[in-house]
């Protein structure tokens, strides 16, 4: 009996195993993608590919059948020359004539994927723990680019839909058939940028400012990851590109430059509780939540708790809008004053004052971090 329910659960097994290996996709080839370069790039990495197969058969199957052909039971005795001409210029020559011919379309591939000048549109591209930013800087706009997938799916609380960690709150938009050019760094430790679609992967380091391009040939969204060990999140900060038709992209572009000019005017608007409470809130779990967690209970001793915190209850403001605007060195606490807009700072602060029953009761607003910034200069 025992047997028998041992070989139906090893069945249960092997079918679920074999319905998995049919289902998988098992592709291992690298992808061809959708620009002139990465179509570049696949074909040279084929030629490449090919030329290793022919050289493999050709070795292998002389050494095989030296092997069988001279093997000593069909009496075969080994040769006693040395040194033979002949055979040294030929298997000299040979290997020499193979890399010529592949650096040849290798040098060109390279030529073609380094040249990023006469760009139409230059985007720099900032990595930060753990997100992305993005200036245009011919349009004067700029914006972060954060992991939007639901932090339920990541708990495992709920089940993982198709674009797992692959989802942003604000994509990079380009527009079609127009050249790219992508200026990379970073703002903290190094991180890698990359896109297999577009063919691009480049480091961001800090201090220095990677180069890269593009010219996507059509629409459609394509995404890429962090490929750098950067910190505990480096796989929650994903990258997303929309590819967009002309026009579509100038109606996005206008609608990002009216919102900016808002953005700017939110500054002096005179805010209720309730309005930077709520602001306060997607900032935080925007930004925060990741290492505080969206209770506010942290992660003691490396993320501390805001839930009850000290600097919060009974601190004074001002120590409370310094953190947050210029890090605690030594520790990961970054500093948000570059990252964050003076309103979103204010109503982060206000939320930290008044969430999970810290009530504090009082408010900070864009203007009280405007003061303080001009006060620390």
């Amino acid at each position: 009996m025992l047997l028998a329910l041992r070989q139906r659960q090893l069945l249960g097994l092997g079918l679920l195993w074999c319905t998995g290996y049919a289902q998988a996709d098992w592709a291992t080839n690298m992808r061809e993608g959708v620009t002139a370069v990465s179509q570049s790039i696949y074909n040279l990495h084929m030629t490449i590919f090919w030329i290793c197969v022919v050289i493999g058969i050709v070795v292998f199957g002389v050494m095989f059948w030296s092997m069988l052909m001279h093997r000593k039971s069909r009496g075969a005795k080994p040769a006693t020359f040395h040194e033979n001409t002949l055979v040294e210029i030929i298997w000299t020559t040979i290997p020499f004539l193979i890399l010529v011919g592949m650096a040849i379309p290798a040098s060109k591939t390279l030529i073609e994927a380094y040249n990023a000048d006469e760009a139409e549109i230059d985007i720099k591209i900032t990595g930060y723990q753990w997100k992305w930013k993005y200036d245009y800087l011919n349009e004067k706009i700029g914006y972060f680019s954060n992991l939007s997938t639901p932090r339920d799916e990541i708990n495992n609380l709920k089940p993982k839909n198709a674009n797992y960690l692959l989802e942003v709150d604000e994509p990079v938009v380009v527009p079609v058939n127009k050249k790219v050019r992508f200026l990379i760094t970073s703002a903290d430790v190094i991180h890698s940028w990359w896109v297999p679609e577009l063919a691009v992967k480049k480091d961001a380091i800090p201090g220095f400012i990677n180069e890269a391009w593009t010219k996507i040939e059509k629409p459609g969204t394509y995404r890429g990851q962090c490929t750098e060990l950067c910190g505990k999140d480096h796989g929650f900060m994903p990258i997303v590109i929309e590819a967009k038709n002309e026009k579509d992209y100038q109606l996005w572009l206008a609608s990002k430059q009216e919102q900016a000019e808002k953005e700017r005017e939110l500054t002096s608007k005179e805010w209720t509780m309730d309005e930077l409470m709520a602001r306060g809130e997607k900032v935080y779990n925007t930004t925060c939540a990741v290492c505080h967690q969206p209770n506010g209970e942290g992660m003691p001793p490396v993320f501390p708790a805001l839930k009850g915190s000290a600097l919060i209850t009974t601190g004074d403001i001002k120590d409370h809008i310094n953190i947050i605007v210029n890090g605690k060195q030594g520790t990961a606490m970054q500093a948000f004053g570059k990252q964050l807009s003076e309103v979103d700072i204010a109503a982060v602060t206000t939320f930290e004052r008044n969430a999970w029953g810290n009530n504090k009761g009082d408010m900070v607003t864009p203007q009280d971090i405007v003061k303080f910034n001009e006060a620390a200069q």
